[in-house]
């Protein structure tokens, strides 16, 4: 599944003259403490709710503080597992979604990935996550499932996607193991580009913990 397919309707956008208290009356309303900036269409950063809140005049134009936005973002065409992966990493609660011209499109929220990634993986059937990418002619089913199973685990689940502006293909593949990393080197030794992966880090610290809570906010 691709960033773009994930963008949130729901979450705004802010623009370089809304003022201070405004953008944090739309963080509290959409319960995140990022918002994505742009200007004219463009996307010129991501400004959090600390930052906002160190202002000591909340009237001001956040324009006035664009020196300390941060420069996070995905392209449309990007995994979402890549969206995911920057979020975890850098604890951000959106996630910029921008075209090749960096018009930015919209945000998409940790929750919605972290849903994607839970229903992907499956946390009440645990297992990695793989993404490969390569050319398209040297896919071949049968020698990944050989390398997975050289280690001692199975493919439960594979996807392919072709991204059609660079002719490369996407493997995602579920493994039914959270301890992936002998697998990943196996991939590595063999050159493949392993593009994402997430294991038993992702699993115990993300999914399982938070699965309820999730659960419970999305009321499924």
């Amino acid at each position: 599944m691709l960033t773009r397919e994930l963008i949130s309707p729901s979450l705004p956008v802010l623009h370089l003259h809304d003022k201070v208290f405004n953008s944090l009356q739309m963080m509290n309303d959409c319960h995140v403490s990022h918002l994505a900036v742009d200007d004219d269409g463009k996307y010129v950063g991501l400004v959090n709710e600390e930052s906002l809140m160190q202002q000591a005049d909340d009237t001001v134009e956040i324009s006035e503080m664009k020196e300390g936005f941060t420069g996070f973002f995905v392209n449309e065409n990007d995994h979402f597992l890549k969206a995911l992966q920057l979020a975890v990493e850098n604890r951000l609660s959106v996630i910029p979604v921008i075209d090749d011209n960096k018009n930015l499109l919209g945000v998409v929220s940790y929750r919605e990935l972290l849903k994607q990634a839970s229903e992907f993986m499956n946390v009440k059937d645990p297992g990695g996550l793989i993404v490969l990418e390569l050319e398209t002619n040297s896919y071949s089913f049968s020698e990944i499932s050989r390398l997975v199973e050289t280690n001692d685990a199975q493919i439960t689940q594979l996807n392919t996607y072709t991204n059609p502006q660079t002719g490369l293909m996407q493997v995602t593949i579920k493994i039914n193991k959270t301890e992936i990393s002998d697998i990943v080197a196996t991939f590595q030794r063999y050159e493949y580009n392993v593009k994402y992966y997430f294991g038993e880090e992702l699993y115990e610290n993300e999914l399982r913990s938070n699965y309820d809570n999730l659960m419970n906010y999305l009321k499924l």
